[in-house]
């Protein structure tokens, strides 16, 4: 008879966890830089991702909400509210999709393009990418 379980993952080793708590470690001060550079700036670090995701949709200049909101792992109704919390902010505006009256594009206003370009560049400043911490050596166990 067939089982219908899915192998279960291989336990991670030393290198692994170090990997892993170097990563949390990092992610967790990018991440607390982060809300001091957003907050400094007057923008929640929620309204900097979403005006983030916006312009850096691929492919284009605006995003959908629904997209959104799976660039930030939240639910379309959450997601959306936060749009009208940047749109009364004056960063970002909303507009109807000419091929599809059911969607709405979400795209940065001069004023939301010029406050993620400045916080961008205070975040890369800051961080760069994290995949140093793959490619360390296992330390001596």
């Amino acid at each position: 008879m067939a089982s219908n379980s899915t192998p279960k993952p291989a336990l991670p080793d030393k290198h692994d966890l170090e990997a892993m708590s170097i990563f949390r470690y990092e992610l967790r001060k990018f991440l607390r830089v982060s809300e001091e550079i957003s907050n400094a700036a007057g923008v929640t670090t929620l309204q900097y991702q979403l005006l983030l995701h916006v312009r850096g949709f691929p492919g284009r200049q605006w995003a959908t909400v629904g997209e959104l909101a799976e660039r930030l792992q939240a639910a379309p109704n959450g997601t959306a509210a936060l749009v009208s919390r940047c749109e009364e902010a004056g960063l970002v505006t909303r507009k109807a999709d000419k091929t599809d009256r059911r969607q709405v594009q979400v795209h940065l206003t001069a004023k939301g393009a010029r406050c993620l370009l400045k916080l961008a560049a205070e975040h890369k400043a800051h961080y760069g990418s994290f995949a140093w911490v793959f490619a360390a050596q296992p330390a001596s166990s």
